[in-house]
C-alpha cells in the first residue's frame, strides 16, 4: 500500500486545541474525559500527530517499541546516524546496550544510600522557611531541592547548582505557536543553553578523566557494556538527560502534590495522622496530576490500527499521560485524590523499555519532602490573591509558581 507521506514535525509544541486558556492548561481533565469519550484517537492536522488519550491505547504505544518507535531516524529511513542518539530516541538492540551502562548508576542501593543526604537537603531548605508562615513552594523549596540532589550525584560544585536549575528551566520552555518569532527564538536559545551545558559538562568529564570521583560522571566514564564505554557525545547527551529529568519531574511532582493538599485540605489531615500513607500519597499524587503530560516522540513503522483508527508508517504519535492516569476505565473514581489507592498502575513515569530511569529517585525525593512539609506546615493552603499560572512547556503538567500559607508552630 503507498504511504501517504507527511511532514513529521514537534507537533507537541503547538496549541492543542481545547487546552489553549490559562484555565484549560491548569485543570485540563475535562477535556481529557471528552476526548477519551468522543475521540480517542484522534489526528490534529494543524500539528500533523496523532493524539492517544485512552489508558489501554497509551498503554499499548509505550509498550510496544517495535510498532511505535522512538528512533525517528530508522522509522523516516534517514541517513543520520543514531550512534550518539539519546538514550530517549533509541531502539533496542541499540537502547538496551546503553540503558545497562547508565542503570549501573540507579542501582537500588545506590538510590537508598542517597536517602540520609536528601533528608538533611529537606531539613535545610525547610528550616529556612518553616518560621515564616508563607514560602513559594518553586522557588524555595521543591526547586533547589532536587538540583541539589542531582547536582550532588554527578559531582557538581555547589556554586554552579543555581546554572543547573537556568539551564533546566529554558531546555524544558516551548512558545504558543510554531514557525512564528516567538518558536525561532526559542530554538536558538535552546541550542545555545545545550552547547554552554555540553561545554560544561565536557569540563567536569576532562577533569574526571584526570582525577576520578565518587559521583555519577565518574561512573559513567568507567562503565562499558559488550567491552564498550560510552563515547564523548553519548556522555554529553546523557548527563543532558539526567540534568532535566532528575530536576523537573521532582520539582512538579512535590509541587503538584502540594497543590492538591492546598485544594483539598482533608487529604492533608489524613496523611499528618496516617504518615504511613505518604508512600501511597506519592503514587497517587503522580497519578492525579502526573508531572510529565505528554510522551511525544513516538513514530509509527507500520500502518497500524489503533482505538479504531488507521496510523501510517512514519506518523507521530503523541501518548497523553495525564489523560491515561484519569481514565475511569482502569481508575475507579478517577477524579478522585485517594492517598490509600490501591492498586496504582499510573503511567506518570512512562512504561516499557523508556521506563524513567529515575522514578525509583524521584519517588524517594517525594517522599522524604512531603513526609516533612506535612509534619512542619501544618494547614497549607493557598496565599491570598492567588492566581495560578500553567508552565509554558506543554510537555509538563506544572505551575510557575506556588505561594502558599501555613501555620507556624
Amino acid at each position: 500500500m503507498e504511504q501517504q507521506k507527511r511532514q513529521v514535525r514537534s507537533g507537541i509544541m503547538t496549541p492543542v486545541k481545547g487546552l489553549m486558556t490559562r484555565e484549560e492548561r491548569l485543570n485540563p481533565f475535562a477535556f481529557f474525559q471528552n476526548m477519551r469519550e468522543t475521540a480517542p484517537v484522534r489526528y490534529d492536522q494543524d500539528r500533523d500527530t496523532w493524539d492517544v488519550f485512552r489508558y489501554e491505547d497509551v498503554y499499548r504505544v509505550l509498550s510496544d517499541h517495535t510498532t511505535f518507535s522512538s528512533n525517528r531516524n530508522a522509522v523516516l529511513r534517514s541517513n543520520q546516524s543514531s550512534d550518539n542518539a539519546s538514550l530517549i530516541a533509541m531502539d533496542p538492540p541499540q537502547h538496551t546496550k546503553y540503558r545497562n551502562i547508565v542503570n549501573r548508576a540507579f542501582t537500588p542501593k545506590r538510590v537508598q544510600d542517597l536517602a540520609p543526604r536528601i533528608e538533611e537537603i529537606t531539613r535545610e531548605l525547610l528550616d529556612a522557611v518553616e518560621g515564616t508562615g508563607e514560602v513559594d513552594l518553586i522557588r524555595e523549596f521543591a526547586g533547589p531541592l532536587p538540583v541539589i540532589v542531582i547536582a550532588d550525584i554527578l559531582g557538581i560544585p555547589a556554586a554552579d547548582r543555581h546554572l543547573f536549575k537556568e539551564w533546566s528551566d529554558k531546555l524544558v520552555e516551548s512558545p504558543h505557536a510554531q514557525h512564528d518569532e516567538a518558536y525561532q527564538a526559542s530554538m536558538m536559545e535552546k541550542a545555545r543553553v545545550s552547547q554552554e551545558l555540553g561545554a560544561y559538562f565536557k569540563k567536569q568529564l576532562d577533569a574526571r578523566r584526570v582525577t576520578p570521583g565518587d559521583d555519577l560522571l565518574t561512573v559513567l566514564l568507567e562503565a562499558e557494556v559488550e567491552g564498550e564505554r560510552l563515547n564523548e557525545q553519548q556522555l554529553l547527551s546523557f548527563c543532558l538527560l539526567l540534568l532535566v529529568a532528575g530536576n523537573e519531574t521532582t520539582t512538579n511532582l512535590i509541587t503538584n502534590a502540594v497543590r492538591a493538599f492546598a485544594e483539598q485540605p482533608e487529604l492533608q489531615t489524613k496523611l499528618r495522622e496516617n504518615p504511613d500513607l505518604i508512600p501511597s500519597a506519592v503514587e497517587e499524587a503522580l497519578r492525579y496530576y502526573s508531572p510529565v503530560a505528554a510522551i511525544p516522540s513516538r513514530f509509527a513503522t507500520q500502518d497500524v490500527e489503533l482505538g479504531g483508527q488507521w496510523i501510517k508508517q512514519g506518523d507521530q504519535v503523541v501518548a497523553w499521560l495525564n489523560s491515561a492516569n484519569r481514565d475511569e476505565a482502569k481508575f475507579p473514581n478517577a477524579d478522585q485524590f485517594l492517598v490509600d489507592r490501591n492498586p496504582n498502575p499510573h503511567l506518570a513515569f512512562g512504561w516499557g523499555i523508556h521506563f524513567c530511569l529515575g522514578a525509583p529517585l524521584a519517588r524517594l525525593e517525594g517522599q522524604i519532602a512531603l513526609k516533612a512539609i506535612i509534619e512542619r506546615m501544618p494547614n497549607i493552603r493557598f496565599k491570598a490573591g492567588t492566581e495560578l499560572q500553567p508552565v509554558t512547556s506543554t510537555l509538563v503538567f506544572a505551575v510557575k509558581e506556588l505561594p502558599i500559607t501555613f501555620d507556624v508552630k
